[in-house]
């Protein structure tokens, strides 16, 4: 997926507005403007659009980490994965909302999407383990869908 439909899919799940993405961004340590958020929001077709970097959505996902769970000032932050895999989108969301397995699977069933332990434990795996698989943008889109209607109340 895109990182500005992953980013635009986020605000909506989170029912933020652009001001908090920025607060979520500056979490992690990265610097950005109201302005440059919804250049980023904007729909492909729009001239205007510019596309989010990937490292602007990699410290969403690590502040949206830092918001939810807390931040250790006694450690360093991790370093910025980069690029921004759908794999990697799935992880950092895993950790943000403190999901286990099962609510992973609860949350792909809810939105209709039939996904089995063997899946879901391949796309959690590192790149480089020989059973790791590519997470596509039907298994991303469809986990977003899932885990929107769990956290607003509508499914699983």
């Amino acid at each position: 997926m895109l990182n500005s439909d992953v980013l635009r899919s986020l605000r909506y799940m989170l029912e933020i507005n652009n001001a908090k993405v920025v607060e979520i961004c500056a979490l992690s340590g990265r610097v950005i403007t109201t302005a440059q958020v919804h250049e980023f929001l904007r729909e492909e077709e729009d001239p205007d659009a510019k596309g989010c970097p990937g490292d602007v959505l990699a410290h969403f996902l690590d502040g949206l980490i830092f918001l939810n769970r807390g931040k250790d000032d006694s450690k360093p932050p991790p370093p910025l994965e980069l690029p921004v895999s759908n794999n990697l989108v799935i992880k950092k969301l895993r950790v943000a909302f403190q999901l286990r397995e099962d609510d992973m699977l609860e949350i792909m069933a809810s939105a209709g999407f039939n996904f089995g332990k063997p899946e879901l434990s391949a796309i959690l795996r590192k790149r480089d383990h020989r059973n790791y698989r590519e997470a596509g943008d039907q298994v991303l889109r469809n986990f977003l869908k899932g885990l929107t209607m769990r956290l607003q109340g509508q499914g699983a």
